[in-house]
C-alpha cells in the first residue's frame, strides 16, 4: 500500500471508511528522567494550537472534500481549545464549530455512498468540538447513522467485518463520545459484544491490523500495526476495559518491542513517522498509560514518545512534519502530534468557550413536527444477544413516544430489532417483545441515553437524539 493510500484509509477514515476518552494529563505525570518536561510540552501544545488555526478556511471551515481537516477538532479538545473560540479574522458568525455542524446537518452529507467510518469520524470529532453527535440537527443523529451499521450476523461489527477498523472506530465513538451530562449512552452489554471482536482480532504479537485477523491463524500471526494498535487500544479503554487488562498489556508490550529508545520513535511499517507515533501515543493516553513512563523511557538517556513528536515540531511555526526529513509540516501530522502531546486519545471532552454567549454544546432539543428523525435503538433480551439498529420516526409534535418508536421499528435498519410486540397500540406497559414476556421478578424496563431503568411503558416520552434502550429482566 502507498503512503498516499495509507493515508487515505487511515487519517480519513472517509474513503476507507476515529476515545477514546483524553488521556492522562502528561503535565503532571512526567518522571524525573524524562526528557520531555511540562515546559517543554505546554509550548508544543501552545504552538500546534497556532498552527491548526491557520488551517481554518476562509469560510470558518475544516471539513471538506477527501482528506480534510476536521480531525482537528479532536486536537484542538485535548489541547483545551473550543471549536467555538475558532474564527476567520476575529468573524464570530463563520466559527468553526458552527460550520461543521452545518456541514454534518445537511442532508448531502457526507455523499451519496456512505460508509460506516464516515459516521464514525463525524461523531468523534463533532464531540470534541461541542456538537452533540445525536441532536446535531432534527434531521441528523450520528449515533443512529453508526448504530445503522451494527452487522446482525457478526454481533459487535460494523460495517463489513471486512474492514476491521470500521469496528475498533465504532468502539471509540460509542464508548467516548458520551451525552452532554457525561453518560454513556449505549448501554454495555452492547459495547462488550464489540469488545469480543476487538479481542478476537489482536494478533498474537500483541498488535492489531486494519483488517480482520479474527478465525485466521495466519492473519494473527502476522505483525501489527502501530497505527492500528494505538487505536484498538484506546477502543477497549473507551469501553471501560482496564489497562490491566491482559489484551491492554500485550497492545503496551507491543508498542514497547517496537519502540527505539534512541529517537523515541516506534517502527511503524512505513518508516518513522509522526502520525504513527501520534496514534501510539494517543492509544496510550486513552488508557491512562504514560507514554513517558518507565516502559518507554527506559534511562536517562532515552528519547521518549512526546520527545520524538516534539522533535518533529517547527517552531515557532507550530505544524509537525510527517517524516524527519521533511521540510514542510503536514496538516495530518499535525492533528496527531497535537493531540497525542497535549494528552489525548482520539476524542475529547469539549472544553467550555471563552467567546461570549457561546454554550459548551450545541444541540437540536426538539423534533420538528413532519421531519423524519432516525433514533439509535437497542434491544436486549437478556441472553447475552442484544440487538442494535437505527429506527426513522417523523414526529407529529415536538416529542415522541416509546410506542412510536416501536411501531416504527418494522421499518429499522438492520431489520430484525424488534418484532411482535404487546401491546401493539395504545399507551399501556410493554408485556411482550420478541416472544419474551414478562414473568414473575422479570420485565422490559426502558433506559434513555444510559439513564435509570423503569418500566418500559408505550406512553413514554422520548426526546430528539435520544438513544433507547429496552433490557429485559428483573
Amino acid at each position: 500500500m502507498t503512503t498516499a493510500s495509507r493515508l487515505t484509509a487511515r487519517r480519513g477514515l472517509a474513503a476507507a471508511a476515529v476515545l477514546a476518552a483524553a488521556g492522562c494529563a502528561l503535565a503532571t505525570a512526567i518522571p524525573a528522567q524524562a526528557t520531555a518536561t511540562p515546559a517543554q510540552i505546554a509550548t508544543s501544545r501552545a504552538n500546534g494550537v497556532a498552527y491548526l488555526r491557520t488551517l481554518q478556511g476562509a469560510d470558518g471551515g475544516y471539513a471538506g472534500s477527501g482528506l480534510s481537516n476536521e480531525w482537528a477538532f479532536s486536537a484542538f479538545a485535548a489541547a483545551g481549545t473550543a471549536a467555538a473560540d475558532i474564527t476567520p479574522g476575529g468573524d464570530t458568525t463563520k466559527n468553526a464549530r458552527l460550520v461543521y455542524r452545518n456541514q454534518l446537518a445537511a442532508p448531502t452529507w457526507p455523499s451519496a455512498n456512505p460508509v460506516v467510518t464516515d459516521y464514525e469520524r463525524g461523531i468523534l470529532n463533532s464531540y470534541a468540538a461541542g456538537i452533540d453527535p445525536a441532536r446535531v440537527g432534527p434531521g441528523r443523529n450520528l449515533v443512529a447513522d453508526a448504530v445503522s451499521y451494527w452487522q446482525t450476523a457478526e454481533p459487535g461489527y460494523y460495517g463489513s467485518s471486512a474492514n476491521f477498523n470500521g469496528t475498533v472506530f465504532a468502539l471509540l465513538a460509542l464508548g467516548g463520545a458520551r451525552t452532554q451530562a457525561g453518560a454513556q449512552r449505549v448501554p454495555q452489554p452492547l459495547l462488550d459484544l464489540s469488545v469480543a471482536a476487538v479481542r478476537a482480532n489482536q494478533h498474537t504479537d500483541g498488535g492489531w491490523n486494519y483488517s480482520k485477523a479474527a478465525g485466521d491463524p495466519t492473519a494473527l500471526g502476522q505483525p501489527g500495526d502501530i497505527d492500528m494498535t494505538g487505536a484498538a487500544m484506546a477502543s477497549l479503554c473507551a469501553a471501560g476495559v482496564p489497562n490491566t487488562d491482559p489484551a491492554v498489556v500485550a497492545a503496551k508490550t507491543f508498542l514497547k518491542n517496537n519502540f527505539n529508545p534512541l529517537n523515541g520513535a516506534f517502527k511503524a511499517m512505513y518508516g518513522i513517522n509522526t502520525d504513527s507515533n501520534g496514534w501510539a501515543v494517543s492509544g496510550l493516553n486513552a488508557c491512562g498509560i504514560n507514554p513517558q513512563g518507565p516502559d518507554f523511557n527506559p534511562s536517562a538517556s532515552s528519547k521518549t514518545p512526546v520527545d520524538f513528536l516534539i522533535a518533529q515540531q517547527f517552531n515557532p511555526g507550530g505544524g509537525f512534519r510527517y517524516q524527519p526529513t521533511d521540510t514542510s509540516p503536514s496538516a495530518y501530522a499535525s492533528v496527531d502530534g497535537l493531540r497525542a502531546v497535549a494528552g489525548g486519545g482520539f476524542t475529547a471532552a469539549p472544553p467550555t468557550p471563552v467567546t461570549a454567549g457561546e454554550p459548551r454544546w450545541a444541540a437540536t432539543t426538539a423534533f420538528t413536527p413532519g421531519t423524519a428523525a432516525r433514533l439509535a435503538l437497542v434491544v436486549d433480551d437478556g441472553t447475552g444477544k442484544p440487538r442494535a439498529c437505527a429506527v426513522t420516526i417523523t414526529p407529529t409534535g415536538t416529542t415522541a413516544t416509546l410506542g412510536d418508536v416501536l411501531d416504527a421499528a418494522a421499518g429499522a435498519t438492520p431489520s430484525g430489532c424488534v418484532g411482535a410486540v404487546t401491546p401493539a397500540s395504545g399507551s399501556g406497559a410493554v408485556t411482550s417483545l420478541n416472544g419474551v414476556a414478562n414473568a414473575g421478578t422479570s420485565s422490559w424496563k426502558l433506559s434513555v441515553d444510559g439513564g435509570a431503568a423503569t418500566a418500559a411503558a408505550r406512553s413514554a416520552a422520548i426526546n430528539l437524539g435520544d438513544t433507547v434502550s429496552l433490557r429485559y429482566g428483573s
